[in-house]
């Protein structure tokens, strides 16, 4: 075989039950130029049998990235591209109306784009290329070209590339460019913009270095929260835990008394109130942030005896490896056991864990543990995933990450 990659039985068998990725420690064999590493890599099981071709990391754990069961050049993968980027977007605008401008567009492995993610927010789209594979000017002109030609109808202001820091020292990647890919008006391109999302009003700066100003996986759980809270009538005072932006919050401000977010980083609270600001004409709560390590503050509040109709806990990824998880689970567990003693008889908690290495039943068991130690009765009223934007596909675990817990604390 000319360049390209065999691999150990072990990863080819998880390859045909269609799983994508292959890690360095199953490569048994690989010949490539490694002073310049192709982008595409033929891959083979140990007996030497193609199993496709696949995109090339070689500085990542996750090395191999299928995204064609034969062996294609690298026109054939651009045509592909262009093919599953533009049915990717094709099946999120229905999604989109007059209440929600934003979405993701593009899913990397979910949308058959390995390492390819692109989001909504209003005007703008930023695209993010996370494999080194990707890492190319054809790539990026032909995303470019496709998402505009696709959001034609939306008319966007600007696409951006914006690649995550943390993967692109990983991944080995170029340094970005702070000029967009694309602008209407390339004099004064768009940066910032204003994005809905169940008709709340969100603040978006594309050169902040933050993420968003509301997680767009969480959309529809933002929303179940609001919904749940008027059911149970729990409309008193609720607290958001790690608001971040304060999408949790606001959503519930538009029925509770009083709602408190609460989360350690400065930054995060200043944009809470700007879209707090933003949204005042359809918010009749009275609204705080304090900023606070969300552990000690709820040590504190629960000792105090504090009590809330309605509670929120949305930490940040506790497990970003298999090895973390131990430690996660007793995080997840603490914020848990401290919100169980706050919550009122018959209020709601909404729980949430974005580690996919966190599954369904160490967080329920985790909740659960929590719940017998604080002598609470607790009821499930939902389990939720991520927005549809967010698909989860039966072969990759990985896409499903987000799992949020809809409570009934007696």
């Amino acid at each position: 075989m000319p360049a390209g990659a065999r691999i150990s039985r072990r990863a080819a068998d998880r390859l045909r039950d269609g799983h994508l990725w292959v890690y360095a420690s199953d490569i048994e064999s690989l010949s490539a130029d490694e002073n310049n590493p192709p982008a595409l890599l033929p891959v083979a099981d140990n007996r030497g049998l193609l199993l496709g071709t696949a995109l090339y990391s070689p500085a990542s754990q996750i090395a191999l990235r299928m995204v064609s069961h034969e062996a294609i050049d690298e026109s054939a993968w651009l045509d592909l591209l262009e093919e599953r980027l533009r049915r990717a977007v094709q099946k999120r605008l229905p999604l989109l109306d007059a209440g929600t401008d934003a979405c993701r567009l593009a899913f990397s492995e979910a949308d058959e784009l390995p390492g390819l993610v692109a989001d909504k927010y209003g005007e703008l789209v930023i695209l993010q290329l996370l494999v080194r594979g990707l890492d190319s000017a054809p790539v990026r002109q032909l995303a470019a070209r496709v998402l505009r030609e696709e959001l034609s109808a939306a008319g966007p202001a600007s696409i951006l590339e914006r690649p995550d820091p943390r993967i692109r020292e990983i991944e080995g990647l170029s340094a970005p460019s702070l000029v967009p890919l694309w602008a209407a008006d390339p004099d004064h391109p768009a940066t910032q913009a204003r994005f809905r999302l169940n008709g709340l009003e969100f603040h978006f700066d594309s050169n902040s270095g933050q993420k968003t100003g509301a997680f767009l996986d969480q959309r529809l759980n933002y929303a179940a929260a609001a919904e749940w809270a008027q059911r149970l009538g729990a409309t008193g005072r609720a607290l958001d835990v790690c608001t971040y932006q304060g999408g949790f919050a606001l959503h519930l401000a538009r029925l509770c008394s009083r709602i408190t977010g609460v989360d350690a980083s400065r930054a995060s609270l200043e944009v809470a109130e700007q879209n707090l600001e933003a949204n005042r004409a359809r918010i009749a709560a009275e609204v705080d942030w304090v900023e606070a390590d969300a552990f000690d503050l709820l040590r504190d509040w629960s000792d105090a005896h504090e009590s809330f109709d309605a509670i929120v806990v949305d930490p940040p990824a506790f497990a970003k490896s298999k090895r973390a998880v131990e430690g996660a689970l007793r995080g997840y567990k603490e914020l848990n056991l401290r919100a169980l003693k706050m919550v009122r008889p018959g209020g709601l908690l909404v729980t949430c864990s974005c580690s996919h290495h966190v599954d369904w039943a160490a967080l329920e068991g985790t909740v659960a543990s929590a719940a017998a130690d604080a002598h609470r009765r607790v009821r499930i009223l939902e389990r939720r995933m991520a927005a549809p934007d967010h698909p989860v596909v039966l072969n990759l675990p990985e896409t499903e990450y987000l799992k949020c817990l809809v409570l009934e604390v007696e």
